[in-house]
């Protein structure tokens, strides 16, 4: 089983906003936050998948998920690549 480290990214009112999580299953994931099941913060708003990467354990995933979190500029170097 693969797990997987995503960025998000959603436009609502000319504001660019960007999640990053966890998951085993991508576009499922991806489906609960625009069904507005996902995580509270992203709730409301239409959302697409603009970076991941793909890890064979769990744990590499959450360590590289809060390393993408914590870091604003290769957040926001991912942010820029996909306008």
């Amino acid at each position: 089983m693969h797990h997987y480290v995503y960025v998000i990214k959603s436009i609502k009112y000319g504001k660019v906003k960007t999640y990053v999580g966890y998951t085993i299953d991508l576009e499922k994931r991806l489906n609960a936050h625009n069904l507005g099941k996902g995580a509270k913060s992203t709730r409301g708003r239409y959302w697409k998948i603009i970076y991941s990467e793909k890890y064979a354990t769990k744990n590499e995933a959450k360590s590289r998920e809060y390393y993408i979190k914590k870091n604003r500029k290769f957040r926001n170097l991912i942010k820029e690549r996909h306008k």
